[in-house]
């Protein structure tokens, strides 16, 4: 079920509680585009935990939306800058993680300092260099895990263990859209003394949604 845009005099006010004025637009683009809602039980989503649920956020078809790019590399940037850490490097597990990663690499051209690229494959390469890692992070690199969505944890812990193993020092995680299914808990005891925290949770976007039904 999606909603139709409104017209610019009916559009919102603040935010719901949580939701950083900065990023309202972002938040709104997630909403309109990615959060999806089964109308039938039969139709309930199955998610990487293996539970269904009525509600799903396909979030690459906003991360890979030219005019979410800019709104995500900048929330990340942000929250980076929040953490008190800002990484030499950003990446996370192919294919989720890449088009947020190529968002803050870029966006971080023009709001310095630069934060280079990297990608997690999901096995080791079997010829060439062999390597679990492309891209640029080299040994010893500081580094943020990133991707759009966690339920489980799985993808990111994946990419934790894959960095650790390339000799990469995790300076932090953070995920765009948290689930709000435990798997940050998991994140938090995967991540040792590294921050971990979302850029929203899946309680803000819902609040979100129902006010943009509602066009309040």
């Amino acid at each position: 079920m999606s909603i139709e845009p409104p017209s610019q005099s009916d559009r919102p006010g603040p935010p719901p509680a949580g939701i950083d004025v900065a990023h309202a637009d972002l938040a709104e683009l997630l909403v309109r585009r990615s959060y999806l809602e089964a109308e039938r039980e039969e139709d309930w989503f199955v998610l990487t935990s293996g539970k269904r649920s009525p509600t799903y956020f396909d979030c690459q078809v906003t991360t890979a939306y030219a005019r979410a790019m800019p709104l995500i590399g900048r929330a990340f940037l942000d929250e980076f800058r929040r953490q008190g850490v800002v990484p030499d490097a950003v990446g996370g597990l192919t294919r989720g993680a890449d088009p947020v990663a190529q968002a803050i690499a870029y966006t971080s051209l023009l709001f310095p300092p630069v934060v280079q690229l990297f990608s997690v494959r999901k096995a080791r390469k079997e010829h060439g260099m062999r390597r679990f890692i492309e891209g640029c992070a080299p040994p010893g690199s500081r580094v943020a895990v990133v991707d759009d969505v966690v339920t489980s944890g799985k993808s990111v812990l994946q990419a934790i263990a894959a960095c650790r193993e390339e000799g990469l020092e995790l300076s932090q995680v953070v995920v765009l859209v948290d689930r709000e299914e435990g798997g940050m808990a998991r994140l938090r005891d995967a991540a040792g003394k590294a921050p971990v925290s979302a850029i929203f949770k899946r309680t803000q976007l819902e609040a979100l949604r129902e006010r943009l039904r509602k066009g309040v």
